[in-house]
């Protein structure tokens, strides 16, 4: 993935967790209905556009709010209302258009209609809608779609269909029709006509490489969605579907933008996204009723005039381009409510552009503006602006008569104070102002009373305003790198504050006002000066996650045990010199992190730890493998990988019991052997022992059928197992560093699977036939006496059957049988045949049989040059 794709959705978090933030407030249309942007962001950028991305440093574990759902109002079956139904649903997801919804139910929200109404068509193509269930249509058909029950849907998404379907299409009146992921490469064979009744075809996710030219047929129909193909050409005749209002053919081949949609009039929803277009022509402009257009992650270098002219445009995303400047034409949109132009090169933005009055929604992130003209003023309907990763050194004042503004992201740019007078953005909801030069937090920011979420992350804040207590509403502060020497007491009077990060600042001390903060569920506290598990911290009873990681501390309090909700402890880094048996008083820990500390030994009281699912005791100064934590029965994830830490030298058999263990890092140790019954880790889907002393894997390693990644580099091993082929889940392999023999090393190189599994298959055909060679040797020159010494040191006892037939069968045949029982009996112990090989050549060494063995490294050095 690009690195403008990846910053895409770094981008949306921010505003996607404002959004699910005020989500509970709105009413959501149940099954099918969704939001339109949806589908347009995933053809920009791979993700929902409802999830516009959190810029702070850190992963945000626990943002998320429930959504309160309700039912919309039941559609009438006549054909009037089914035409309308697109535009009299209400909108799911929390994007620009259900700010509108919310906060201003005026006339001016077209943006609300028109995504409803492509919600209401296309998402009914969705999985909800297209499910296991979408076949039972009458009823469905009824309720969702206020259709009459002679309509029918048919959803054969993801059947494996590799061609079109044909006859199943001539028994039933087909109006909606899903081909969603399969691998259909053409419309060969297919006949249209027998779809003249389609209104809605999705085919998104297939292989087609062509488009029919009979997609004229379809005459009244209105949604196709083509998007996620190899489509590198549309065919003219796509100008005859004088019905259709959505059309996606983003994720494609397209280089050159197709003629024919000029044509389409009655055009609302055009996804070009992440095609290869570099120029859009002038006769685009007679779209009239296009109203939400996206190109984005094309190879466009300038903004394309005629999108200026297409006057009912409500919706442009132009993500992820080459664009540095915007036309003054712009001022003609006078609709626009959603500009999206993350990820291009634009240095300033005209003034022209602070005369789309209705402009609600504007994302500029990545690109290098270096200021922001007054004029944002005319912005007053605007709900959400993100501005990150530009070079931008102040924020005018008069942004502070964008009064609707609810989301203001400001993160990664060189911003060294907040706007001035921005406390009278009454309706700021969320304030993220990351990696910036902020040196103080102004006092005023108490008038944000609807304030949510403050972002302030990697600045130079030396302390936090008292005054912040007179923000109810803030449910997550971040506030980690910066410059705090001092606990902010102000946040300790926030009662719905629920997530708090404050990690690499200089705090020492915790205030007693924390412990008032019951209602806290996320707390990190990583790299301060914190001497002491403060006890303060124990009366935090729905904490559920605690980060102390990169301290000083040394030991844990008793009182920890009222912290029964913990689920989440991390205490890496610390002076830690035993393991606390304190911390085995939480029943419902699940991740456990005492890495990077100096403890010796683990309590038998471990076991007590009966939910713990995740444990990192790695670098540690473990003198033997801690058996008492091999009963831990739940553990999924172990890491006691000592890289800084005393190198352990063997794992317990005891390792076996833990049978639900899934991920286990035993790497940077002085480890010789894997325990010969780790087989038994049925679940074990990733092994990393690298850099350890092993020097071969024991047979019931082959039992591991789930596993999928192994790294065994810097190692000693010189021979893989053949029966390596089994692991068929096995993705992901490295066995760098080896002196391997069997295969060499430059067959492992490559870290393919099926390369080295089909070498072991032919190198054991090939020993094979070796080792049958040289049975005949051996048969054919020993002496009866050397046969006597030879079955003594193979442990081979001579039946009476043999002693009987002796007089009667010769010499080489009795040996060539005895050899042939011994191989499959050592077989039966899973002797590979090139090890029965050595133990052969061994015994006849000692039995001093030296003509038979200069026959024998005859033989092997012409195999050295002769394949069999």
């Amino acid at each position: 993935m690009s690195e403008k794709e990846d910053t895409s959705k770094e981008v949306e978090d921010s505003s996607s967790q404002f959004r699910t933030e005020s989500k509970s407030q709105l009413v959501e249309k149940p099954g099918f209905i969704k939001e339109i942007s949806n589908l347009l962001k995933e053809g920009s950028d791979g993700k929902p556009s409802d999830q516009i991305s959190e810029t702070h440093p850190r992963k945000d574990t626990l943002d998320r709010h429930d959504e309160t759902s309700s039912s919309g109002n039941k559609p009438k079956r006549n054909k009037e209302q089914r035409e309308a139904l697109q535009s009299s649903e209400t909108v799911t997801s929390y994007d620009s258009s259900q700010l509108i919804t919310e906060t201003s139910p005026s006339p001016s929200s077209s943006i609300t209609e028109m995504t409803a109404e492509c919600e209401a068509s296309v998402h009914f193509l969705s999985h909800e809608t297209l499910g296991e269930n979408s076949l039972q249509l009458s009823e469905e058909n009824e309720k969702g779609l206020g259709l009459g029950s002679d309509d029918f849907t048919v959803n054969l998404k993801a059947k494996g269909l590799q061609e079109f379907p044909k006859d199943i299409l001539k028994i039933k009146y087909v109006k909606y029709l899903n081909l969603d992921e399969n691998k259909i490469k053409s419309f060969k064979g297919a006949d249209l006509g027998d779809l003249l009744g389609l209104e809605i075809l999705s085919l998104q996710h297939n292989e087609l490489s062509s488009f029919p030219s009979e997609i004229q047929l379809l005459n009244i129909l209105r949604i196709l969605n083509v998007s996620h193909n190899q489509l590198s050409h549309i065919p003219k005749e796509i100008s005859q579907l004088g019905s259709i209002k959505q059309l996606f053919l983003n994720n494609n081949d397209i280089e050159n933008f197709p003629s024919g949609l000029v044509s389409l009039r009655n055009l609302e929803i055009l996804s070009l996204a992440k095609n290869k277009l570099r120029h859009i022509p002038d006769t685009l402009s007679s779209l009239k009723n296009l109203s939400v257009l996206t190109l984005a992650y094309s190879q466009l270098t300038i903004f394309p005039k005629v999108l200026c002219f297409l006057p009912k445009l409500i919706s442009l995303n132009l993500t992820g381009n080459l664009i540095s400047s915007l036309p003054k034409e712009i001022r003609e949109l006078k609709n626009l409510g959603k500009l999206l132009m993350d990820h291009n090169k634009l240095t300033f933005l005209p003034v022209d552009i602070f005369q789309l009055l209705k402009m609600q929604e504007l994302q500029l992130t990545n690109n290098k503006l270096e200021v922001i003209s007054h004029k944002i003023e005319n912005f007053r309907e605007l709900k959400i602006l993100i501005l990150d990763k530009n070079i931008l050194k102040e924020i005018p004042e008069k942004i502070s008569h964008c009064v609707m503004l609810e989301c203001l992201s400001l993160s990664d740019n060189k911003l060294t104070e907040l706007p001035k007078n921005i406390h009278k953005l009454k309706n700021l909801r969320k304030l993220c102002v990351n990696r910036n030069n902020i040196v103080r937090i102004p006092e005023d920011i108490s008038h944000l009373n609807n304030m949510l979420g403050l972002e302030f992350s990697g600045n130079i804040i030396t302390d936090v305003p008292i005054e912040i207590k007179n923000c109810r509403k803030i449910t997550k502060v971040e506030l980690s790198y910066n410059k705090i020497t001092y606990f902010p007491i102000g946040l300790c009077a926030l009662d719905s504050l629920y997530y708090l990060s404050i990690n690499g600042n200089y705090i020492s001390e915790i205030p007693v006002d924390i412990s008032f903060s019951k209602q806290l569920l996320h707390l990190e506290f990583n790299e301060n000066n914190l001497l002491i598990f403060s006890e303060h911290f124990c009366s935090l009873i729905n904490l559920q996650h605690l980060d102390l990681g990169k301290n000083q501390i040394r030991k844990i309090p008793p009182s920890i045990s009222n912290m029964a909700s913990l689920h989440v402890l991390i205490l890496c880094c610390n002076k830690f010199e035993t393991f606390p048996i304190e911390v085995c008083t939480l029943a419902n820990l699940q991740v456990l992190n005492f890495s990077e500390n100096q403890i010796q030994k683990i309590p038998p009281e471990i076991c007590n730890l009966k939910e713990i699912q995740k444990l990192n005791i790695s670098s540690n100064q473990f003198t033997y493998f801690p058996t008492e934590l091999c009963q831990l029965l739940s553990l999924e994830e172990l890491n006691i990988s000592q890289i800084n830490g005393t190198k352990l030298t063997r794992l317990p058999e005891e390792l076996s019991n833990m049978t639900q263990l899934k991920r286990l890092d035993i790497s940077n140790n002085a480890i010789r052997a894997i325990p010969t019954n780790i087989g038994k880790l049925r679940s074990l889907v990733s092994l990393n022992a690298y850099n350890n002393q092993i020097s071969y894997l024991p047979p019931s390693f082959l039992s591991l059928n789930d596993l999928q990644q192994l790294n065994l580099s810097g190692n000693n091993l010189t021979a893989l197992p053949s029966g390596i082929y089994n692991l068929f889940s096995l993705k992901d392999i490295n066995f760098d560093d080896n002196p391997l023999v069997r295969p060499p090393r430059e067959i492992c190189k490559a870290k393919q699977l099926y390369t080295i599994t089909r070498y072991l298959q032919r190198a054991d055909e090939r020993d094979e036939k070796i080792l049958e060679k040289i049975f005949k040797i051996v048969a054919n020159n020993i002496t009866e006496t050397n046969f006597q010494f030879l079955c003594q040191k193979l442990n081979l006892a001579i039946s009476e059957t043999d002693r009987s037939t002796k007089s009667t069968v010769s010499l080489s045949e009795r040996v060539h049988e005895a050899l042939d029982r011994w191989k499959m009996e050592s077989t039966n112990l899973l002797l590979t045949t090139a090890a029965l090989s050595d133990q052969l050549t061994r015994a006849l060494t000692l039995i001093g049989a030296y003509e038979i063995m200069d026959k024998i490294t005859a033989l092997k050095l012409f195999t050295c040059t002769i394949k069999f």
